[in-house]
């Protein structure tokens, strides 16, 4: 492993296209001059970063794990920033390497380049020191009916990793995407993975995210989302692990007619901090969008939510709405949901709801009337309360084991008197 220095940013630049090198470089002088995040600045607000980036180091080569291809499912592994195998290729889809995607596409700058490389520490030094992850492209009129898998690992302790997974759906494409991120429990780490979506005109796309990462790794993650004339997107995730899990999404809707649907479930116990930062913006008529989160703190951990939604002037006949649920199930739990409208058009639907507070003392006493027990009732509560939202996941296979992680979660915490 090398650290995050102008050594290590040669010797990952060496080889690759000049636009390439030339935003690394452009990258890396933004990342040396800024300071860590700060609970001070508004997009930081409630989380304090105790730790020091350049503390951490870069992996040159994947850890040592075991992966196994999942039965019926396209897979590709990304471990410690680093993929591994050559992936998957055929007439409807490719699901490769993002470095050897970038090898076949030399000249390509506009699709590898992104926005925003100054926007904090984390994304410059993303964009300076990532070098691969998972590029999946879906051409034209192609229909992908089984879900592409992307595995999400990382395994190195005192390591910082930079995966990055893009997607590319062609016009009136159709496809459906699960990435997994993991990490061993009592792995020290830092990961700072992105996913870029990029769909073309009436294209559609499901993707789920399935986050359980170990109980000390930190997640800053960055998702972006631009969506063509008509084209949908829903938008999935599960938010159980991290010592602290955050989230940047921010959804574009471009084209006339798109639309966005975004469900979340997460549970945080300990001393958990699971951070979400939701932007969605409608800049075309005729576009929709659904915001749907339920999360549940207990023990001191920590959920925050702030969502904004933004509205041109040239977005009329727009339907927006959020909504943000949360219990605390302990006296020092806490929950902070924030959401927001900023609205410059006149013929608009839009609207946003937020709650915070325990389970419900009539739903329990109901329950125990019926001859359970209040362990047994409280369960049957918090099930229900997830499954309103994961009831709205497109992918039903994920949705066995998020129900038994949150159940297990769960129980261990009433077992240890904690609730």
């Amino acid at each position: 492993m090398i650290n995050l220095d102008s050594f290590a940013l040669k010797n990952i630049s060496r080889g690759e296209p000049a636009w390439l090198s030339a935003e690394r470089n452009e990258a890396f002088a933004i990342f040396e001059r800024l300071p860590m995040p700060s609970s001070k600045e508004e997009l930081w607000r409630y989380v304090n970063i105790d730790f020091d980036i350049g503390d951490y180091l870069l992996p040159v080569e994947p850890g040592c794990v075991e992966v196994s291809p999942l039965e019926g499912a396209a897979t590709l592994d990304v471990v410690d920033g680093l993929a591994i195998g050559s992936g998957t290729r055929n007439p409807d889809f490719t699901l490769i390497p993002l470095a050897l995607d970038r090898t076949e596409d030399r000249n390509d700058s506009t699709r590898y380049s992104s926005p925003g490389s100054g926007h904090d520490k984390f994304s410059a030094a993303h964009r300076a020191f990532g070098t691969d992850g998972a590029s999946i492209r879906v051409p034209e009129g192609r229909v992908v009916r089984e879900p592409l898998v992307v595995r999400v690992q990382s395994t190195l302790p005192g390591s910082i990793s930079f995966p990055r997974v893009m997607i590319d759906i062609g016009p009136s494409a159709q496809a459906s995407v699960v990435i997994r991120l993991s990490s061993p429990d009592l792995l020290e780490t830092v990961v700072v993975p992105e996913i870029d979506v990029m769909l073309g005109p009436a294209a559609n796309l499901d993707l789920t995210v399935n986050q359980v990462w170990g109980d000390t790794t930190t997640s800053l993650g960055r998702t972006r989302i631009e969506a063509d004339r008509d084209a949908n997107i829903t938008f999935a995730e599960v938010g159980l692990g991290g010592a602290l899990s955050r989230l940047y999404l921010a959804v574009d809707l471009l084209g006339v007619g798109s639309s966005a649907k975004i469900v979340g479930a997460y549970f945080g116990d300990e001393k958990q901090v699971l951070d979400y930062r939701y932007f969605m913006r409608h800049a075309r008529e005729n576009t929709t969008s659904e915001m749907f989160l339920k999360g549940a703190v207990d023990d001191e951990a920590l959920s925050i939510f702030t969502g904004m939604i933004r509205i041109e002037e040239e977005a009329q006949r727009t339907n927006a709405f959020q909504t943000n649920r949360n219990l605390l199930l302990s006296d020092q739990a806490s929950a902070q949901s924030v959401p927001n409208l900023e609205i410059l058009a006149n013929d608009v639907k839009c609207g946003h709801g937020s709650t915070v507070g325990p389970l419900d003392a009539e739903q329990r006493y109901y329950l125990m009337s019926r001859g359970l027990d209040r362990d047994r009732a409280d369960q049957l509560q918090l099930k229900g309360f997830f499954e309103d939202a994961l009831s709205r996941f497109p992918v039903s296979t994920e949705l066995d084991s998020v129900r038994e992680r949150v159940h297990a979660k769960y129980e261990r915490t009433q077992s240890a008197d904690r609730v």
